[in-house]
């Protein structure tokens, strides 16, 4: 078994407030979980209204599959140009 997570730090320009924040998140995590077979939840900086820090995690049999599926989590959330990453890790045990 092969266990991938991923940690990533966002920044949100546009957002001026917390409910601002939360909203532009939300629809990252709901669209994340609807596209990838992945955990996903927010896992710092709860109370900023321009930062937050994700945290997400998959399993599966194969390392290069893991692997694939958290570059594409990445991909997919640069793609949708809500939320600016200024810090990515990536550990696979």
């Amino acid at each position: 078994m092969v266990i991938g997570t991923l940690t990533l730090e966002l920044f949100f320009g546009e957002a001026s407030t917390l409910k601002d924040k939360r909203r532009i998140l939300k629809s990252i995590i709901d669209r994340v979980k609807s596209k990838f077979n992945v955990s996903i939840a927010e896992i710092d900086m709860h109370d900023m209204w321009q930062r937050s820090t994700l945290g997400v995690a998959c399993v599966s049999n194969k390392t290069p599959h893991v692997q694939s599926t958290l570059n594409n989590v990445v991909k997919f959330i640069e793609a949708q140009g809500a939320a600016e990453i200024i810090y990515i890790y990536t550990e696979i045990l």
